[in-house]
């Protein structure tokens, strides 16, 4: 719940909140693989445990928080619709979920959205419009449509079930890892690396927990710095999942004094890792997916010896994207 100051009212997500979710996804959706990357490991002088949430049926780790959301709802509340804003991974998950559950979905994306996120949804049966120049203005067109239709909206990161629904990665993660030092996650919204600091650091309060956010899209990053959130004029990135121009209010309150720090990565830097990520496990990744391995290069020097965690979070990359890499950049 935000309140009229714009701040987070509500509880916080806690880990028995996420193992309560796992209970639920667990049931719908495999463990993804956790897989040490000798390549990786040799280039950035650490050792390197790859989180394959891009093998997830829509790609992306969004799924388990669709997932652990809509089992919450009501036959009411299905029956009546849910509807969302999204650059494609969110709206994948919605859409999965809705179908799941036998709810409808109504998306609200960029006029530029991935096509195939967009695609996907379709294919799962949402209905997907198209408005606006970026991810706030659909947002906006969404929370309109849903005061209209009396459907639920699901915003993409004020959701305390999307967060403990995401951190169900970390859980595995670490069960399979234990001796994890620390961890990179890409930040949207922030929903991912909020579930990554309840679940990684309710375990293990010494887990170092970095968010990686693009430096055309620096939202959270500044509202972090700064401790008051920010909502940028536009942003600068060809990474859709990391193309948000504001900063919010659950996100804020979870990690401002959780998450150890927040880096800032160049558009090249994420090209460069798509390539290197490729070349050493022979997984694509798109934008957003390779945005923890750039964070790590930028820190490497300071892990090295340590074992560390990156965090794949998305695949759904276009043939066009991939091209533009491979004429831009080198792998690391």
């Amino acid at each position: 719940m935000v309140d009229r100051a714009g701040t987070w009212s509500g509880p916080l997500p806690t880990l028995t909140d996420v193992y309560r979710a796992r209970a639920v996804v667990r049931r719908y959706l495999k463990p993804t693989p956790a897989i040490e990357s000798p390549g990786l490991s040799e280039r950035m002088g650490c050792r390197v445990i790859v989180k394959c949430e891009n093998l997830q049926p829509i790609g992306a780790f969004k799924i388990r928080g669709g997932v652990n959301l809509l089992s919450t709802l009501t036959a009411d509340q299905r029956q009546a619709g849910v509807i969302a804003a999204s650059t494609g991974n969110h709206g994948q998950s919605i859409a999965y979920a809705a179908q799941l559950f036998g709810a409808r979905a109504t998306i609200f994306v960029p006029e530029d959205a991935n096509p195939l996120k967009v695609a996907a949804m379709r294919r799962m049966g949402a209905e997907v419009i198209a408005t606006g120049a970026d991810f706030d203005a659909s947002l906006d067109a969404a929370e309109d449509h849903a005061a209209t239709t009396g459907g639920t909206f699901i915003h993409s990161a004020n959701v305390p079930e999307l967060i403990t629904g995401v951190g169900t990665y970390t859980l595995e993660l670490l069960e399979e890892y234990p001796e994890i030092d620390a961890m990179f996650v890409p930040i949207g919204g922030g929903s991912g690396l909020c579930g990554a600091v309840v679940a990684g650091k309710g375990i293990n309060p010494d887990l170092k927990v970095y968010g990686v956010q693009a430096e055309g899209a620096p939202a959270v990053y500044e509202s972090w710095r700064e401790r008051t959130l920010k909502r940028l004029d536009r942003v600068d990135t060809f990474a859709e999942g990391l193309a948000t121009r504001q900063a919010f209010a659950l996100p804020a309150k979870v990690l401002w004094d959780r998450v150890d720090d927040i880096i800032l990565v160049s558009d090249s830097d994420l090209r460069r890792s798509i390539l290197t990520i490729l070349e050493t496990t022979r997984m694509l990744a798109e934008g957003a997916g390779a945005a923890a391995l750039a964070g790590l290069a930028q820190r490497r020097q300071d892990l090295a010896g340590k074992n560390v965690a990156v965090i794949l979070s998305g695949g759904n990359l276009t043939l066009d994207t991939l091209e533009q890499a491979l004429a831009e950049e080198r792998p690391w």
